[in-house]
């Protein structure tokens, strides 16, 4: 079933639909900083609605992104509404040679602009360990698990599976030298929107791609990745990549087979 945004999981434990955030109170049809709260949370967007990169690779932290919310006086012309306004660019869903079904851009994207989410079911804990458990080694695992590492030790983790109920973000293949990075981006509440943007330019009719382990655009030691025993290898899928670094399996994330 396809499905523009992310919606409640069928264990029920998270709706990613609520709304938690206070709105602004800001009068104008764009908000700026430092008088909009939602922009004195976190990140901004540039003037051209693209994400600033530079700041984030400069700070041994990110800062989170904040957008205006349903509840925000703004007009829906802010440039502080990007991400809730869902794909703009023109995708297709294509076959590839070796890695099943695959994701491209119809024309060009520049670097920084945000590109499409990855939407499907939100599901606590307990329920993402669950399915994952009960797939087997032939089976397609689409359910990703993002941690962000907070700046006090804490780490916040977001489940998300679009195998029965998602988007075309479902469809976008794993890179070792990936073109895309993912970014959790609220809106309504601390339920983030997993979006992804361009890490650089990108021309029209190149493939898509992220990297599934977390590693890129991110600190080392950030991920859950490890390496497996050497008979650990025969379960795992191989990498088709074919990127100059490639590490010849897809990510490999053990937490995730084990009771939370």
């Amino acid at each position: 079933q396809y499905s523009p945004d992310s919606v409640a999981g069928a264990d029920g434990e998270i709706d990613p639909t609520e709304v938690t955030f206070p709105g602004c109170s800001c009068r104008s049809s764009s908000c700026v900083p430092p008088e909009c709260p939602c922009l004195s949370r976190g990140e901004n967007y540039s003037s051209s609605l693209r994400l600033r990169l530079a700041e984030q690779q400069e700070q041994r932290f990110s800062r989170p992104v904040f957008e205006c919310n349903s509840l925000c006086q703004c007009g829906e012309g802010c440039q502080n509404r990007l991400v809730q306004r869902g794909l703009q660019l023109r995708l297709q869903v294509f076959r590839t040679e070796r890695k099943g079904w695959g994701v491209r851009a119809l024309e060009p994207v520049p670097r920084g602009a945000f590109v499409c989410e990855y939407a499907g079911e939100v599901l606590g804990s307990a329920e993402a360990h669950r399915r994952i458990q009960a797939q087997t080694p032939q089976d397609t695992n689409y359910i990703i698990a993002v941690r962000e590492h907070l700046h006090d030790g804490r780490v916040m983790e977001t489940f998300v599976d679009p195998t029965r109920i998602g988007n075309v973000g479902r469809f976008l293949n794993h890179s070792c030298e990936p073109n895309l990075f993912m970014v959790p981006v609220r809106v309504d509440s601390m339920v983030p929107k997993l979006a992804l943007f361009a890490a650089t330019d990108i021309s029209a009719g190149e493939e898509l791609s992220y990297d599934y382990s977390g590693r890129f655009h991110n600190l080392p030691g950030t991920s859950r990745e490890h390496n497996p025993p050497e008979e650990e290898n025969s379960l795992r899928k191989p990498c088709y990549c074919d990127s100059r670094t490639c590490a010849s399996f897809l990510p490999w994330d053990s937490s995730l087979f084990s009771t939370p």
